[in-house]
């Protein structure tokens, strides 16, 4: 990143988009190094999950007699099948949101990164991932629990009537509000905990603060690429899962193109939430010293040093 910091809290939703197309075109054979060696598995588990599970449920529909000899077996194998798909699926996407953030950090702070150094710091900083992941899970839950709860009393109360339906709107509303916001706040907190000493809730609570200013930005931007990501899906699902009038070669073709589409979207994807750390930091006049930033992101005896606040002023400037 040859831009300024100071500069970067005026980035707009364009602006974001291009400087996240500069890091990903000037540094493309360590981005395309990432990306086959953690996120073309990844994209590849996401789309075989669900051809997958598709063939698994034609063949226990395909007749009584099978449904029924293969019901007990089947339903283990169906929650194996399950567990281990998101078992590695986690994995590879908190080990490619490490990397992708641990280059980036490197890159703008002019230290030499290079595929072999980002794999041996990866792993430790997938464990500090991993708790701010749990953390986020844990609020979700909470989340999604006060929200059955406030329904169940909807339910009893009024449920259903004249009076009751404009208040089923307002609360499904602020619920899928609350959802989103979640949402930002987690993928903000992975940057978070990769570039910072914070991890786990102090994360979420420091990407809270960090978003004030340019939430309707990252919002924007978290709505176009959920939407693309669904819109892939949706694409896989009903040309190539469900696609049986289709011929093969025409299957074969819409796959390949999806799975093209999405390990690009999630390499583009990561590399924004990324940037757009920068940017809430410069928007709030948090100065990361370039030289203090590249020392903590060596690694001493074997060991990922994080950035602490005391080492790294975060200096207050004027513009």
């Amino acid at each position: 990143m040859d831009r300024e910091q100071e500069e970067m809290q005026f980035l707009g939703l364009f602006g974001i988009y291009k400087e996240a197309y500069k890091v990903i075109f000037t540094w493309r054979k360590i981005f395309s190094q990432i990306t086959v060696s953690l996120i073309l598995p990844l994209s590849f588990i996401f789309l075989a999950h669900m051809e997958i599970s598709n063939l698994l449920y034609r063949k226990i529909i395909h007749t009584e007699i099978q449904l029924y000899e293969t019901r007990a077996g089947t339903s283990k194998s169906d929650k194996l099948s399950q567990a281990a798909y998101l078992t590695f699926y986690l994995a590879l996407s908190l080990l490619s949101t490490a990397a992708v953030v641990y280059t980036i950090a490197c890159i703008y702070s002019g230290k030499e990164v290079s595929f072999k150094k980002v794999l041996s710091v990866v792993p430790k900083v997938w464990k500090r991932l991993m708790v701010t992941f749990i953390c986020s899970f844990v609020t979700f839950f909470v989340y999604n629990v006060v929200a059955f709860l406030i329904a169940v009393v909807w339910w009893n109360s009024i449920g259903f009537t004249s009076a009751g339906m404009p208040v089923f709107w307002v609360i499904f509303i602020f619920y899928m509000v609350g959802s989103f916001y979640l949402t930002i706040i987690w993928h903000l907190a992975s940057v978070v905990s990769v570039l910072e000493e914070s991890c786990g809730f102090p994360a979420m609570m420091k990407s809270q603060a960090l978003i004030k200013g340019k939430m309707v930005v990252a919002s924007v931007i978290v709505i176009k690429l959920n939407g693309s990501l669904y819109l892939i899906r949706r694409v896989f699902q009903h040309l190539v899962v469900h696609g049986w009038r289709l011929a093969m070669v025409s299957r074969i073709s819409y796959g390949i193109l999806c799975f093209l589409l999405l390990f690009k979207l999630i390499l583009f994807g990561l590399v924004i939430q990324t940037v757009i750390y920068f940017v809430c930091k410069s928007y709030h006049h948090e100065n990361i010293d370039k030289s203090a930033l590249s020392d903590h992101l060596e690694v001493y005896l074997g060991e990922y040093v994080p950035l602490k606040s005391k080492d790294v002023q975060l200096e207050q400037f004027d513009i």
